[in-house]
């Protein structure tokens, strides 16, 4: 069986530098707020090009930290609109919602699957007070534009990263542009802790100072808590094992490319429909290899009968979930096509050329 990601097989490579550095932590008797934490904070903001970087606990607390920073610095107010894509994982408007804000659904590109300056521009209104970009499957949308939007009309920009460490947009690596990034480290990202991960990159010092208080109970001097904050922290084993990791990002990266390319040159089937190659070589980090098919379940159903393990990047658009039902009479046709037809293939830096070439065999016999 090939499978989709073998996260054992991912972490062997450095098992070495993964117990050497978890060991340090246990001796140091240190495990939260430490070293560590501020060592990987240092590397992964000047790995992004931005000033400022504050772990926390997941990828969801991100994008909600930095909004309610926001909120807690009057650059936002309760019931402000954010505008987020239709087909984006529901973290991306579970933040929205959980900071008081009001999530305004925009349809993405039916080519790229992302959204652009020009499809946020059309749902503008004039609550709108920040858009939440997704860069969607590894592929950087196009920041300068969405920048220069936001100028326009005096909008903030948070840039959700949760599955492009490292693509680049305009010569920017994402997390950089905007007013400021959230990331996720969940396990089975393209940089994945041993447990659960997250951090905001911002080049506001400000925002970056609000987003660490609240992180930590709103307090900036222990036992004085002058916000309303929570407990998001991204402890030092975690720390430790996103720094070695953090080493290898970028070979693991180009692994990841070339495996796409192999993909893209081999898959010749009219059925399945190939993902849109970025406008910037580097625009594109891979975390998935998304194809769309209108015979999906035949499609996995095929493969999975070859030894191939597939996932669907997502069956249902936040807008059709029970928690948003206010939303569910709402039509966005080209998310819930793509809901209904996107399939991701095994990609990973550990899958081999010879598995890679039976995958694209099994693909082109598909009928």
């Amino acid at each position: 069986m090939i499978d989709f990601l073998n996260l054992q097989t991912v972490n062997q490579r450095y098992q070495d530098e993964l117990i050497s550095a978890a060991s340090e932590v246990i001796r140091s008797g240190w495990y939260l707020n430490g070293e560590k934490l501020n060592s990987f904070e240092k590397e992964f903001a000047e790995y992004c090009g931005s000033a400022h970087c504050v772990g926390v606990a997941n990828g969801l607390d991100a994008l909600t930290v930095t909004l309610k920073a926001w909120i807690e610095l009057s650059k936002l107010h309760p019931g402000d609109e954010v505008l987020v894509p239709a087909n984006t994982y529901i973290a991306s408007v579970l933040a929205i919602s959980q900071a008081g804000l009001n999530p305004v659904f925009v349809e993405p590109s039916a080519d790229t699957h992302l959204v652009t300056a020009e499809l946020f521009k059309h749902a503008l209104t004039s609550k709108t007070k920040a858009l939440l970009p997704v860069h969607l499957y590894g592929q950087a949308c196009d920041t300068s534009a969405i920048d220069s939007l936001a100028r326009e009309y005096g909008l903030l920009v948070l840039e959700d990263c949760a599955q492009a460490h490292g693509a680049i947009s305009n010569g920017l690596r994402v997390g950089a542009s905007g007013n400021a990034g959230a990331f996720s480290f969940y396990p089975g990202k393209n940089l994945g802790a041993l447990g659960d991960g997250g951090a905001i990159t911002t080049n506001d010092a400000e925002v970056a100072d609000t987003a660490r208080q609240i992180a930590n109970y709103g307090s900036k001097v222990r036992y004085v808590h002058n916000l309303k904050g929570c407990n998001s922290r991204l402890d030092e084993i975690q720390a430790a094992m996103l720094s070695v990791k953090l080493r290898y990002l970028d070979a693991d990266t180009e692994r990841r490319r070339a495996i796409a390319q192999l993909y893209s040159d081999g898959i010749s089937n009219p059925l399945m429909q190939l993902p849109t190659a970025p406008q910037h070589p580097n625009g594109h980090c891979w975390h998935l290899y998304v194809v769309t098919c209108q015979h999906r379940a035949e499609l996995q159903h095929h493969l999975q009968s070859n030894g191939i393990a597939t996932l669907i990047h997502y069956p249902t658009p936040p807008h059709k979930q029970g928690a948003y039902n206010h939303y569910k009479k709402l039509d966005f046709p080209i998310a819930e096509r793509l809901a209904k037809e996107v399939m991701s293939l095994p990609m990973s830096p550990t899958i081999s050329d010879d598995q890679v070439e039976q995958i694209i065999t099994a693909c082109n016999k598909f009928n």
